[in-house]
């Protein structure tokens, strides 16, 4: 495969992309790094982790911008132009791992066990590619400073999308001014780009499609599926968040779209931070079979009402079938009243505005 721009120019011309002068824009800091990884010489695999060493790698890529301006998309265009050992993770995914493989040395008695996790990962790959970074969890933020930094003076090249700025990650996290140093590492060690077009493509396709899909026949069930089809191109794997340590899970998800049926959510016992979580991971939330709501099922509904809370206050876009309209899903039982503002909600997150702020 040739580099990142002639790829591009190959889909352009064969229709599956859009000509985008700001990804193009992008392209060049694609390249920079793939020449890079390619030419760089193998890292020193031992004592690297034991006490600082130099930087030996190329510089990396910190690929930042709204939702739905491709940045996914062109670190994919990166990923699959680099013959190298490589890893391309969910960032929510690739913490799990960090945590569990931590929690893995730590039982074999291992003092500093960051260490193991970083040579670990120092010893299979040269590239690593994260989708989404963000860090709302205190413990990530101290982990992913010495993670990042072993990773740098081992030679690994990371490159990652992000919705925010550098120094907007972990913006108001509790102590951030520990987290700061990481920024200052992120930035020295990876250029920064911005794609700063006004176009959302995503939310170009659902300016004009429909959100919310009532009754919940199997026509609704096959619009639903073409809405998915269109937002994944139907290639789509789960993802799991840990929330204070319990497992969430979204049955699919592919670069910040998540699909799940009424009860993964709402029928297991989750709770507000687990759906605020939720809210963080995903840009869009395609969620079906809401059933009617009332005395029957009444925590489901109350989980419910504080799932779309979260997601409205987070301007996820929302994609739903359900058993009824909103204003008509709950309409007996202790919480009709409460219900009025979920169903104004539920309505307000059709409008053609929505998630645009």
């Amino acid at each position: 495969m040739g580099t990142v721009q002639e790829e591009y120019e190959r889909r352009v011309a064969a229709g599956s992309l859009h000509d985008d002068p700001v990804q193009r824009a992008a392209l060049a800091s694609l390249d920079r790094v793939r020449a890079a990884v390619l030419n760089a010489p193998d890292a020193p695999k031992s004592g690297w982790f034991r006490k600082a060493a130099p930087v030996v790698g190329p510089k990396g890529l910190y690929l930042w911008g709204g939702v739905g301006r491709g940045k996914s998309m062109l670190m994919d265009l990166l990923y699959d132009t680099i013959q190298v050992p490589k890893q391309r993770s969910h960032f929510h995914e690739f913490m799990q791992w960090v945590h569990a493989a931590i929690a893995q040395a730590r039982k074999d008695g291992v003092e500093d066990a960051i260490a193991p996790v970083a040579a670990d990962l120092a010893g299979r790959v040269r590239f690593l590619a994260f989708d989404e970074m963000q860090i709302s969890d205190i413990t990530d933020a101290m982990i992913v400073g010495r993670l990042f930094e072993a990773l740098f003076a081992a030679g690994v090249v990371v490159v990652t999308t992000s919705n925010r700025v550098p120094d907007e990650l972990y913006k108001d996290g509790l102590n951030r001014q520990l987290f700061l140093p990481f920024i200052a590492l992120l930035k020295d060690r990876m250029d920064v780009h911005e794609l700063s077009s006004d176009v959302d493509y995503r939310q170009s396709f659902l300016e004009g499609a429909q959100h919310y899909f009532t009754p919940n026949t199997a026509e609704a069930r096959v619009a639903v599926e073409a809405t998915w089809q269109q937002l994944t191109g139907g290639t789509a794997e789960k993802l799991t968040l840990k929330v204070k340590g319990r497992d969430v899970v979204l049955p699919a998800f592919d670069n910040g779209v998540a699909r799940a049926k009424f009860h993964d959510l709402c029928g297991v016992f989750l709770g507000a931070a687990d759906y605020l979580a939720i809210a963080d991971a995903v840009r869009v939330l395609v969620l079906e079979d809401i059933p009617r709501l009332g005395r029957a099922n009444f925590n489901e509904a109350k989980r419910f009402v504080t799932l779309i809370d979260a997601l409205y206050e987070a301007k996820v876009q929302l994609i739903a079938s359900a058993a009824a309209e909103p204003e008509m899903l709950y309409i007996e039982g202790e919480g009709v009243f409460e219900f009025e503002r979920t169903a104004s909600r539920l309505r307000e997150m059709q409008g053609a505005d929505w998630g645009k702020a």
